[in-house]
């Protein structure tokens, strides 16, 4: 089925300039840089996620009948690897178009030392044959100071709520999914201008037959854990603070990896993941054994930036995720037994009896302590105790 194979954002990516929404400034920049190249060699395209940034350079290619040479910053972080690839394209001809347009995107994963990236991606700039096109979210980073002074600086804005409605209704129609005016709203409210997140949402919530969500939950507030799988899943970056945006934590969201990597990875690439998970768990282990707390950023590595390099290149299409089933269950029911047994353990040893008695009385000690706060004082109950008792 279509709609289970080929993901929204990829089968309604822009075609031509007229199927961009909400960017006519940021298009009519574009085409007067590649009209006055080599006036200026270079401009760099910035703005929040989703709004078009790299479907723009695309469809100026094919509306200027240019080839394409597209790279992605997250694989070119260094001077050496810019050396390698970037600049013998920027020097060679196109061999079947009359020209090329070089698109180095997400260019904020460059590095910036003196002997980094960005001092060789302003060499390449300089001597560039082909006009070059950087996509950037984050682009006023100090060491990209004198990279914005040798560029255009052209700003793609997060599209309003209207035009982010307008755009969902055509793709229902062209769909034929059947979804009232009032969801759509909740859609694009919740995808705060990100045209892609909003095709992604409408696709899954789609699948899953919902029909309605929480908008006023921010996308920048609390990541949504089927998106946070997509990125770790599908792109290629290191990823360290892909899980700070949400209140699940690094156990629970590992669940959720293990769970659902045999649905994007193969072979090789499916080894190599299931490797950096069970590193993750390692440490995992140690941290519990041993309150080796300081071992957490070992696991958020393992995790984030080990599961997205297991794979060689980025993936793309829609693939619809799953919940952790039994060992979500048994995990959630072990962190309830293990807060049950340290609070036992407390109370027991304030009191002077056994801990194997406090847990089997454990019922009357819980009103107990539910309505006795001077004494969880007293035993150092923890947050998490505590709102357990409360449960």
């Amino acid at each position: 089925m279509q709609l289970q194979t080929q993901s929204f954002a990829e089968k309604y990516r822009a075609q031509k300039y007229s199927d961009l929404v909400g960017q006519n400034k940021a298009i009519q920049e574009v085409q007067k840089f590649l009209k006055e190249f080599p006036k200026r060699k270079a401009i760099l395209l910035y703005g929040p996620p989703g709004t078009g940034k790299t479907s723009l350079v695309l469809t100026a290619a094919k509306e200027n009948n240019l080839e394409i040479f597209e790279l992605n910053s997250s694989d070119l972080r260094n001077k050496a690897k810019l050396e390698k690839i970037l600049k013998p394209a920027s020097e060679q001809e196109s061999l079947f178009k009359k020209g090329k347009i070089l698109l180095m995107d997400e260019v904020d994963g460059v590095t910036g030392t003196d002997i980094g990236g960005v001092p060789e991606l302003i060499r390449i700039i300089d001597r560039t044959f082909h006009p070059l096109i950087m996509t950037g979210n984050d682009i006023w980073q100090s060491k990209f100071v004198e990279l914005r002074r040798k560029c255009k600086l052209i700003e793609m804005k997060a599209l309003n709520t209207e035009t982010v409605i307008n755009f969902l209704k055509k793709i229902i129609e062209k769909e034929k999914i059947e979804e009232n005016i009032h969801f759509l709203r909740q859609i694009a409210l919740k995808s705060q201008g990100d045209i892609r997140a909003s095709l992604n949402d409408l696709q899954t919530y789609s699948l899953e037959n919902i029909s309605s969500l929480d908008y006023l939950e921010k996308r920048d507030k609390e990541e949504n854990i089927f998106h946070i799988l997509k990125l770790l899943f599908q792109e290629r970056q290191n990823f360290l603070g892909l899980f700070d945006n949400t209140k699940m934590s690094l156990d629970e969201i590992l669940l959720w990896i293990e769970e659902n990597i045999p649905k994007e990875y193969k072979n090789e690439t499916l080894a190599n993941a299931y490797l950096a998970l069970s590193n993750a768990d390692k440490f995992r282990g140690r941290i519990y054994r041993q309150q080796f707390w300081r071992f957490l950023l070992y696991q958020n590595i393992f995790q984030s930036a080990g599961i997205s390099y297991a794979k060689k290149y980025p993936n793309h299409g829609f693939v619809k995720y799953d919940r952790p089933k039994r060992i979500l269950k048994i995990w959630l029911n072990n962190q309830k037994i293990a807060k049950k047994k340290t609070i036992a353990q407390k109370y027991a040893k304030y009191v002077h009896y056994s801990a194997k008695r406090a847990l089997k009385d454990f019922n009357t000690i819980k009103i107990i302590l539910k309505a006795n706060p001077e004494i969880q004082n007293k035993l150092k109950l923890s947050e998490e105790e505590i709102a357990f008792l409360e449960k």
